[in-house]
Parts: C-alpha cells; sequence; structure tokens
C-alpha cells in the first residue's frame, strides 16, 4: 500500500476560502502567523494610556506580540470579514425620545456567538482535511492584533479612523481570524492606503478622539465610553456623546468608502434602520431582570443594566428632554453608584439648559 499523496495546500487554501463565503464570510485572506507589523504602534498606544480602563490590553501586552501565543504552533491565519451594513448606510439623528445604537449592536443577537458558531464549522471543515492539524477559531477576545493581520492577508487597508477599510464592503464588517498550523497559501497585501488627502472621519469625530490620523485616544471615542468605561461619563465627554446611547458610528458615516459599500447578506445582521434606536424612558425605567430578559444575548449585554442606563441619562441630558427630570430623580436613589451620579449630573445640567438653576 503506497503513502498517501501530498496535500496541494495552494488548492486547498482555495477551498477553504470557498468555504468561508458559503459560511458568510465573503473576505477572506491568508496571512504568515509572524509578530506584527504594528506592533510597537500598540506598545506606543498602551503607553499613551489611550486603552483608558481596558486594562486587559496591557496585562496581555506580550501575548499579542506573535499569534502562537494564541495556538501553538500557528504558521498561518485565514483572516476573515463578515458584513452588516444595512441599506441606508448614513444614520439618521434619533428624534424624539430614542436613543440612537451603533448599527452592529442593533440585531437580536450578539454578533460574537454567530461568528463563533461559523468558525466552529470551518474549524471542522479544515481539521476533517488535514488531519492532526491544530486549528483555533477567534473574534475580539483573543490577544491579536486582527486588523494587523487583516491588512496583511489583503482584506484592505488601515484608514486614518484605525479601522480596516475594504474598497467593496468599506468598513462595515466584523473581523474573525482562523489560526491554524497548516501551512496556507499566503495572500499579498494591497500596497497602497486608499484615504488619500480625505479627513472627514478625523473631522467629524464629536469626541474628537483622534490625535492625529492612524491614531484613535480610545479613551475618548463615544463607542469606549459607553461599552467598556464603567465609571461615569467625565462632563466634557458626555457633552459631545450626542445621542448615541451605545457605541458610535460617526466616523463610517461620513466616510466615502461606505457610500457604495456592498451590502450584507446574512440576515441576522441586516436589520431595517429603525431599529437602531432605542427608547430613552424604557432604558430609564427598566430592572435587572427585564435587562436580563430583553438584552442577554445581545451586544448590550456586554455593557450591563448600569452601563445601559448611564448611558440613557446622558442621552436625555444631551437631548435636553426635561420632562424625564422625575425619572432621573428617581435613579438618585439606583444601587448602582454610575446611574446616581449621572443621574445627578443630567439635573443639574437640564437645570442649566433650561434656567431653573440657581
Amino acid at each position: 500500500m503506497g503513502s498517501p499523496a501530498p496535500t496541494d495546500f495552494a488548492a486547498l487554501t482555495n477551498e477553504l476560502k470557498a468555504e468561508s463565503r458559503r459560511l458568510g464570510f465573503p473576505l477572506s485572506g491568508v496571512s504568515a502567523a509572524a509578530m506584527p507589523g504594528r506592533l510597537s504602534e500598540f506598545h506606543a498606544w498602551l503607553d499613551a494610556g489611550y486603552a483608558g480602563q481596558m486594562r486587559y490590553l496591557e496585562q496581555r501586552r506580550e501575548a499579542y506580540s506573535h499569534p502562537r501565543h494564541v495556538l501553538d504552533g500557528c504558521t498561518t491565519i485565514l483572516m476573515l470579514g463578515m458584513p452588516y451594513t444595512t441599506k441606508r448606510l448614513r444614520s439618521e439623528v434619533a428624534s424624539g425620545n430614542f436613543g440612537k445604537l451603533a448599527r452592529y449592536a442593533a440585531s437580536d443577537i450578539d454578533y460574537h456567538d454567530l461568528i463563533h458558531s461559523r468558525l466552529k464549522l470551518l474549524k471542522s471543515w479544515l481539521v476533517a482535511r488535514v488531519a492532526d492539524s491544530a486549528v483555533r477559531g477567534v473574534v475580539d477576545t483573543a490577544p491579536i492584533l486582527e486588523r494587523d493581520f487583516a491588512e496583511r492577508a489583503g482584506l484592505g487597508w488601515i484608514g486614518k479612523n484605525t479601522l480596516v477599510l475594504n474598497k467593496y464592503y468599506g468598513s462595515y464588517f466584523f473581523l474573525a481570524a482562523l489560526l491554524t498550523s497548516v501551512p496556507l497559501t499566503i495572500d499579498e497585501p494591497d500596497a497602497a492606503n486608499h484615504c488619500g488627502t480625505c479627513t472627514a472621519c478625523l473631522q467629524a469625530c464629536p469626541t474628537q478622539a483622534f490625535p492625529r490620523p492612524f491614531e484613535l485616544d480610545g479613551s475618548k471615542c463615544i463607542s469606549y465610553l459607553t461599552i467598556e468605561l464603567r465609571e461615569p461619563v467625565p462632563s466634557n465627554l458626555a457633552d459631545n456623546m450626542q445621542d448615541w446611547t451605545f457605541g458610535c458610528d460617526v466616523c463610517q458615516e461620513v466616510c466615502p468608502w461606505n457610500r457604495k459599500a456592498i451590502e450584507a447578506t446574512e440576515s441576522a445582521l441586516t436589520v431595517p434602520p429603525e431599529r437602531r434606536k432605542v427608547d430613552l424612558a424604557s432604558l430609564l425605567e427598566i430592572n435587572e431582570e427585564e435587562f436580563r430578559r430583553q438584552y442577554r444575548k445581545t451586544a448590550l449585554w456586554r455593557t450591563r443594566r448600569s452601563g445601559v442606563v448611564r448611558n440613557a441619562i446622558i442621552t436625555v441630558a444631551n437631548l435636553e428632554l426635561s420632562e424625564y427630570v422625575p425619572q432621573l430623580t428617581r435613579l438618585l436613589h439606583d444601587e448602582e453608584m454610575v446611574v446616581r451620579e449621572t443621574a445627578a449630573w443630567a439635573i443639574k445640567r437640564l437645570q442649566v439648559k433650561s434656567g431653573d438653576y440657581a
């Protein structure tokens, strides 16, 4: 009996990408597992304090130095992109008594759950074809610089707003990675940066979170303030959060590459525009049990009830909804300190705006 035929890894790579597309990842490319090219920039970003309270990034600083810290024996990484665009790319101001959600958070599901389920299927597909291969799928949570490897794998380029941009899908797509010991065929990166002289994203940021092009002060970013920060939002930043109640899309909404982005085909991620707003009155009244029941399987669960209520209070203040002062007054006795302090700040701010503050 002869030995098995050697694996055609170029053909295998093409088949793997085809399977990725079938599973909802129209963007795919392979990068070598190596030290990230932007590792020194990441370290400088951490040292500048731009991570804010995301201390887990500093705690795992060394783990980001090579993908082998995520998967022992890793030689290549299949970088993947799953779009979540909607048909109306420009988000309207949430008029009335509503706050805005970042478009990715408007779905009834947490994208992590959806993508992890697809990565498991992709892992099984690859393991079935290459015996004894090591494979691990990750999205967001592992210490890997996804944007660096996505750029190296040819998925796009890193724009001035620090997001990965693609000529056809813009920036409205989730990144995921399939790390493996299988020697997949490496793709070439796009050698050019296609942002040109455009600075729309930098100029539009409500909290001026970009110190310079290609650099984000995460501690000022509305997405960070509404999701990662567990304390009261500093008043100078809260004043400029507009009506964003969870996340922010401003730097993406103004990007020319998103104007004609290809629509997402994943039904769970293509919610209509009206789903991108939340009723502020209901958030001010929500208790722990109701929050769990309504948001346990969604992206909003990450910031817990206290964070979402804090964000809703800030939105009420920024929209100058003085009719909610009674609800805010009740929240002065909330069990969560961050809610109590934010409610007190909002009441004072509304009083100043209305001229009732002595």
